[in-house]
């Protein structure tokens, strides 16, 4: 429901350019966007690998669709192109940079191309660490078996990771060829923008995920938010990463389920308490 609601607010709406990227090749400015609330990063540690293209900042993601209004985005080509509409299913950046080894390692030792990473030590007086992203390709709908990889290494495991526990990537998060096939790997979590329902230039992308790291123990811990092209250096991938959601706390706490709080409800009604 939330997938049409967004849907039908994309077509009430004007077809500009809803989100604006501000390409930005600093480590330490991409780090201080996304740092949140008990953590703390350690901006000596910042090591950015990519062009000074292929990273930036971003706003208006709300009003495109995608579920995150503002934050920095990492691309396997050029962060400018995420901005919609979607005119072409085959945007693409051909770096000809290199790729990297954590990330071939997702994808069963495929070739990596094009990667784009933003890496640094953290310190968390919780022991925990979330935060929230949605992945996107151009790689969507044809061409699946192209599993464009997306990793969050803390401590060198990976946590970006679909519900149904798969590494993210094009061919683990999909509704098949068609866009609309429901057998998919995790399809309910996907959103097709063959039709350009979405004002971004990718072709599709995930619903908005939150990497939940619990556990970590408190101090000094490593980061490594990665992407890149596999197989081919062709047709693009992102991620999105929210703005100030790199936190100690969860940015996205879960409610109490209504049913629950209707029971109790129900429960007060039909057993009074007893007057003294």
């Amino acid at each position: 429901m939330k997938k049409l609601y967004a849907c039908l607010a994309l077509l009430i709406c004007t077809h500009a350019n809803a989100i604006v990227i501000t390409s930005v090749d600093d480590g330490s400015t991409l780090a201080s966007n996304i740092e949140g609330s008990d953590v703390s990063i350690d901006f000596s540690s910042i090591n950015y690998v990519g062009s000074s293209s292929q990273a930036g900042t971003f706003t208006g993601g709300i009003a495109s669709g995608i579920g995150i209004d503002a934050g920095i985005i990492l691309t396997s080509g050029t962060a400018a192109d995420a901005a919609g509409p979607n005119t072409s299913t085959s945007t693409t950046t051909e770096l000809g940079a290199g790729g990297d080894s954590d990330l071939s390692d997702l994808v069963a030792g495929v070739a990596t191309f094009d990667a784009n990473i933003l890496e640094f030590e953290f310190t968390t007086p919780t022991g925990d660490l979330f935060f929230d992203f949605v992945f996107a390709s151009e790689e969507y709908n044809e061409f699946l078996d192209f599993v464009d990889p997306f990793g969050l290494f803390v401590d060198g495991v990976n946590y970006a990771l679909a519900p149904d526990g798969q590494a993210i990537a094009v061919s683990t998060v999909n509704c098949g060829e068609s866009g609309v096939d429901i057998t998919g790997p995790n399809c309910s979590f996907f959103n097709n923008n063959d039709l350009g329902l979405f004002d971004i230039e990718y072709d599709g992308f995930t619903d908005v995920f939150t990497a939940m790291i619990t556990g970590l123990g408190a101090g000094t811990h490593t980061m490594k938010i990665a992407i890149s092209d596999a197989t081919d250096d062709e047709l693009d991938s992102a991620v999105f990463i929210e703005a100030g959601s790199f936190s100690g706390v969860n940015p996205r706490p879960v409610p109490a389920p209504a049913i629950f709080i209707l029971i109790l409800l129900a429960l007060a009604f039909v057993f009074p308490k007893r007057k003294i």
